[in-house]
């Protein structure tokens, strides 16, 4: 049950701050006028595709986080719903 709190935690921070970490170096890399500086074409279609896939995969991380914060917090629920049936069958 702790383990699911845990590991929502984990992958909701380390998505955010994929996403972060992606869009401070695009934030960075541009110039006065608004354009983006590489240093050659290749470089360009190279990181341009590398930040497309961490974007997806920044999605996907803070998607399984949520999940499993929302598994935490069904299983909590269900377990004191569990609790509260059986004090009221032991009165």
């Amino acid at each position: 049950m702790v383990s699911s709190l845990v590991i929502g935690i984990i992958f909701l921070v380390a998505g955010l701050g994929l996403r972060y970490w992606i869009n401070r170096r695009k934030f960075y890399r541009r110039s006065d006028t608004g354009a983006e500086g590489f240093s050659s074409y290749e470089s360009s279609v190279f990181i341009k595709l590398i930040e497309k896939v961490g974007k997806w995969v920044a999605y996907a991380l803070i998607i399984f986080g949520l999940l499993s914060l929302w598994v935490y917090s069904r299983e909590k629920k269900d377990k004191e719903k569990l609790q509260n049936s059986n004090t009221e069958i032991k009165k």
